[in-house]
């Protein structure tokens, strides 16, 4: 997020002022995707307090330990007014931290620990030993560890026995709601039609940082060419950056699997069959990784007569960059580089309206509180919601819904979600009888079906009455 606005995460922040009630110190973990607004966060609510900030430095064939503690050195040297402050041990430099936050409400966050940390194995432990012998001792200090790499805050800090009952809390964040993503482009100046904000959003996500690139005056496809579709935009490399920097040498490995789910959700076995990989707990390491860094989501479906999870499960790109990325930007890059998009229309990319149903799908599913609120379902009355699949057997049909919600009632509410460059005609109705028709439904359970759409529909479809409710995209950014 920007400097001069702050849109969004109320939640999070009042999670975060709740500390300030202690009488104990607190030691914080963040996580999340990168450009998630993390740091931001933190800044945001720290202001007004003493606050201390430290980054490591990203990891390239040259960085090392060394390399981390002079950063630091100079970092903290620059905020407490002291140049020259050696930088052989980390113990050392905690220690000097510590002397300088020992009293009142002071803030400190670590951010991007896992760069900070990554060269020296006993960098944890010694943070851990500063935190209990003197950290800890100022009752109103707070400290923030925060990183990109979920994976290694897992597994280093989270379920590590050596920060065991030490952390207050843990947040992680994820892609901004819709109404503050709206909220976040008016503050930009982009004052279009919904449907040109949604195809903003297909590129961007709740991404904050992304959203931050889009300037007013220009139409949704101007902003997404500037960004996405000149060798000067920054969202042109920014699937390179990212990758190295969360996966370093490993970021070849996760390629062919985020590939293979850019075209849609996939079984553990398709994805084996498509990237040529052996059914083996490798890969679900791997796809675990991806799951961490929250790039990708796995949906379980389940069965409706008792409401309990099946172990069938679909993996799905969940991050509408990385797969705007893979389709249209990495396969042209050579021409983007050229000149020849600036006068493109992005209606003519191949498999446009195919790739932006997957991210109005993907949009939709981050913001389902907004459905039950308009279903008038209450969060309590959920047995279980979810991206829905059946599969073929010799006795029952095979069947996919968009987005089933089961109630405590026995009632279903299966959700078609549904992208159109024009308004939606009556054929919808067709598809969404044959979907529910080989739909096995529980005796004594009732189901309802209901369209959320992004571009209008004729009247046909809404004379029909065929629907329980019908949600215009429009409605879930207020």
């Amino acid at each position: 997020m920007s400097d001069d606005v702050f849109i969004g995460r109320s939640e999070e922040l009042a999670t975060l002022s709740s500390l300030l009630t202690k009488k104990s110190a607190s030691l914080i973990v963040i996580r999340g995707r990168r450009r998630i607004g993390k740091s931001r966060l933190i800044e945001e609510f720290a202001k007004g307090k003493h606050f201390l900030t430290f980054t490591g430095i990203a990891p390239t064939e040259k960085t090392t330990d060394a390399s981390q503690k002079e950063v630091f050195a100079q970092q903290l040297g620059k905020q407490i007014g002291l140049q020259g402050i050696a930088s052989d041990d980390w113990a050392s430099l905690f220690s000097l931290l510590h002397q300088q936050t020992r009293r009142g409400r002071v803030i400190i966050l670590f951010d991007e620990i896992s760069w900070m940390g990554s060269h020296d194995p006993l960098f944890l432990g010694k943070l851990k030993n500063a935190w209990d012998l003197e950290f800890k001792k100022n009752p109103n200090l707070i400290m923030v560890l925060c990183g990109s790499v979920s994976t290694w805050i897992e597994k280093n800090i989270i379920s590590s026995t050596a920060f065991f009952g030490r952390i207050s809390l843990f947040l992680h964040l994820d892609e901004l709601p819709l109404y503050a993503c709206h909220e976040f482009l008016r503050s930009r100046g982009f004052r279009r039609s919904t449907y040109e904000e949604f195809k903003i959003l297909s590129v961007t996500g709740g991404v904050p940082w992304y959203l931050e690139q889009v300037q007013g005056g220009q139409s949704a496809d101007d902003v997404i060419k500037k960004l996405c579709f000149s060798k000067t935009g920054v969202l042109f490399n920014e699937f390179d950056t990212i990758f190295h920097d969360l996966f370093e040498k490993r970021s070849t490995i996760y390629r062919p699997l985020v590939n293979a789910l850019a075209n849609g959700p996939m079984s553990f076995e398709d994805i084996c069959d498509a990237c040529g990989y052996p059914k083996s707990g490798t890969l679900s390491e791997y796809l675990n990784d991806l799951l961490q860094s929250g790039f990708i989501s796995r949906d379980y479906t389940w069965w409706p007569k008792s409401g309990k999870s099946s172990q069938l499960s679909h993996y799905r790109l969940s991050d509408n960059y990385l797969r705007f990325y893979l389709k249209y930007v990495i396969p042209n890059r050579d021409k983007i580089q050229r000149g020849l998009f600036v006068s493109r229309s992005l209606a003519t990319l191949p498999g446009w309206s195919t790739v932006m149903g997957l991210q109005f799908e993907n949009l939709v599913l981050k913001n389902r509180a907004k459905i039950w609120n308009k279903l008038g379902i209450r969060a309590e009355d959920i047995v279980t919601d979810n991206p829905y699949f059946q599969k073929k057997t010799s006795s029952k049909k095979g069947c996919q819904i968009d987005y089933l919600i089961q109630t405590r009632f026995n009632t279903l509410f299966a959700c078609e979600i549904k992208f159109s460059r024009n308004p939606l005609s009556s054929a919808v109705i067709d598809e969404m009888k044959e979907k529910l028709a080989a739909l096995q439904l529980p005796k004594r359970f009732s189901c309802w079906p209901v369209l959320i759409h992004v571009n209008g529909i004729n009247d046909g479809v809404q004379d029909s009455g065929y629907f329980a409710e019908i949600i215009d995209f429009n409605a879930m950014c207020e």
